[in-house]
């Protein structure tokens, strides 16, 4: 899911900052706070967006189904179309 989400920012075009848990020798410190901020079992990837938590993938893929990703992606400035 991870991917897909990032193609989907790219897609859209913006070009997020992603940290990549897997791959950070903290990441499983970074995947436990979040855990702990947001108390899912789904929280990989937590997707931010203008600094605020949107959620994880499934509530990306519905805000982009109504449309409302692409407005919060502009009105954050990540992206001017």
């Amino acid at each position: 899911m991870c991917h897909s989400i990032k193609t989907l920012f790219y897609e859209l075009g913006a070009s997020p900052a992603i940290y990549e848990l897997d791959k950070d020798p903290q990441g499983r410190d970074m995947e436990q706070a979040l855990f702990g901020a947001f108390g899912s079992t789904q929280v990989v990837p937590a997707v931010f967006v203008g600094g605020r938590y949107v959620g994880s993938a499934k509530d990306v893929i519905s805000f982009h189904v109504n449309g409302s990703l692409k407005q919060m992606l502009k009105d954050s400035k990540a992206i001017w179309l």
